[in-house]
């Protein structure tokens, strides 16, 4: 059980949404919470405040008569539940959810505490809203895609519900719970704010460290399959660049290669001073893809890692308009739902899952070219040369999904289109970052499964089973329970599916 309460680190906020972890709410959220709601009760009282009697957007300049102003807000949320495209699946939207009740649970929104309970139920019961991935501009925040949660925390709209979307108001009538009824400003206040983009930036950020972690791993069994030298990543050589990333990678790799057989010391060959060759046999240095890990893998490292800070900021502000501040009796109007912090944020990482899957693809190329490699029969094909075809077939795909990561890493950011009357004059776009750098990361896993693959055939061409080191023998194991060593051709497409679930759920 993780209860909601001072501060939600991003560990605490993915135990949730990965972890299934149940939510509850402390009194000292409820108290803040009530005391916010309650002054901006007494405060509206004959001023003008937005959302709560005028207008919204453009429309602000018009008054909203006192016995209007519940109806107000329905209407918004019913006008803007106007996403298309696909569903945002399930953990997406429960990260979403979890984003929204953070930050209305800082006292800054003037929300009714019953809001905060229903979407803890959601939480908890495993409901999730359909929220459809297009329709933000990131402005005013998610206001599309918050609206279709909101529309489900009115009861109307619909919900995933054990595997079947269904209409809200059934659901709740089996689960016995009752929509929020609206107060003063629980509309805006559910609609205004990034918690959609910055929810799909928390599952991002989970999975960018996941691909890290397997690249990493997978370029130190590349080295061990070339007997590569391990100066390259040695404390000492990389201690003389100051970047943590790059440090901390090198690190990592030394680590997984402790107890391997296959890895070299340079001392022990090119060295000795016994040679006497004037074209050298084997490599005196590795490829670039093989020996310049650190310095590639590094920045991605760090660029998570800022990511991660970035967003555990964002769903730990207050993210709405107007803020209510109860501590200096006052309600402030200004832009704190604009998205551009996690709008760059998902352009960098994007960018950085982009450059990782383009080091798995030359990895890979390196391996099935035989020409490169020098030790290895064409494509690590174990059959008959000309007659079976190994690994050929799938570098298609690898390259083709690699490309289109190199077209969707062109920013989000900077392609602000005005709207909403001009009133949002320069937007985030940042729901569509986070979209399409999801997207970005799925293409990645594909890319690394396929590298995988062939990284265990070559293993058993090389008869290196018993040489390569603890972590890389745990890998080969786990992928030769799904996909054993194969000579005869076969139809691919299954098994690279069954090895990329194996990468995105271990």
């Amino acid at each position: 059980m993780s209860t909601i309460k001072e501060y939600l680190s991003i560990k605490e906020f993915e135990s949730i949404i990965f972890g299934n972890s149940k939510i509850a709410i402390s009194e000292v959220v409820l108290n803040r919470v009530n005391e916010s709601f309650d002054f901006l009760k007494d405060f509206s009282q004959n001023k003008v405040i937005y959302g709560v009697n005028t207008g919204f957007g453009p429309m602000a300049q018009y008054r909203i008569q006192d016995e209007d102003r519940i109806q107000l807000q329905y209407n918004l949320i019913r006008s803007h539940a106007s996403g298309t495209g696909k569903p945002l699946n399930a953990i997406c939207v429960k990260a979403a959810i979890l984003a929204r009740l953070n930050t209305l649970s800082l006292g800054n929104s003037g929300v009714h505490p019953s809001v905060i309970h229903l979407m803890k139920e959601f939480i908890n019961r495993d409901i999730t809203p359909l929220i459809f991935e297009h329709g933000g501009v990131g402005a005013s925040g998610d206001l599309v895609q918050l609206s279709h949660l909101a529309l489900t925390l009115i009861g109307e709209g619909e919900v995933f519900y054990k595997g079947e979307r269904r209409p809200t108001k059934e659901v709740f009538e089996l689960e016995n719970l009752k929509p929020i009824q609206v107060e003063i400003r629980e509309g805006l206040a559910l609609i205004n704010g990034t918690s959609v983009m910055t929810g799909i930036g928390v599952v991002n950020v989970h999975y960018a460290n996941k691909l890290l972690d397997l690249s990493l791993k997978f370029s130190c069994a590349i080295n061990e399959i070339v007997q590569a030298f391990d100066d390259h990543f040695s404390e000492e050589l990389n201690n003389t660049k100051r970047h943590k990333g790059q440090r901390e990678v090198a690190a990592r790799m030394r680590e997984n290669l402790a107890d391997s057989s296959l890895i070299r010391k340079r001392e022990d060959h090119l060295y000795t001073g016994e040679n006497t060759e004037d074209i050298f046999k084997e490599k005196v240095q590795e490829y670039y893809s093989l020996r310049c890990v650190p310095q590639i893998l590094g920045p991605v490292l760090e660029t998570i890692n800022n990511v991660s800070s970035i967003l555990e900021d964002e769903f730990n502000s207050a993210n709405d308009n107007p803020i209510i501040d109860v501590k200096n009796q006052h309600v402030y109007h200004g832009g704190n739902f604009h998205g551009d912090y996690i709008s760059l944020e998902m352009d960098k990482l994007k960018i950085v899952i982009t450059k990782l899957t383009m080091l798995a693809e030359r990895q890979l190329n390196y391996l099935l070219n035989s020409k490169i490699n020098e030790i290895l029969p064409p494509f690590v094909n174990l059959g008959t040369l000309g007659f079976n075809f190994g690994m050929q077939g799938v570098q298609f795909t690898a390259t083709s999904t690699t490309a289109e990561n190199q077209m969707l890493s062109n920013p989000m950011y900077v392609h602000s289109i005005p709207n909403n009357n001009d009133n949002q004059d320069i937007v985030s776009m940042g729901t569509n970052a986070a979209v399409i750098t999801a997207k970005v990361i799925e293409n990645a896993f594909e890319v690394l499964a396929i590298e995988l693959i062939t990284i265990v055939q070559a293993i058993d061409y090389l008869e290196q089973k018993g040489q390569i080191s603890s972590v890389t023998k745990k890998m080969y194991d786990d992928v030769r329970a799904i996909i054993p060593t194969f000579k005869e051709d076969q139809v691919m497409y299954p098994f690279v599916q069954k090895v990329k679930d194996y990468l995105i759920n271990n």
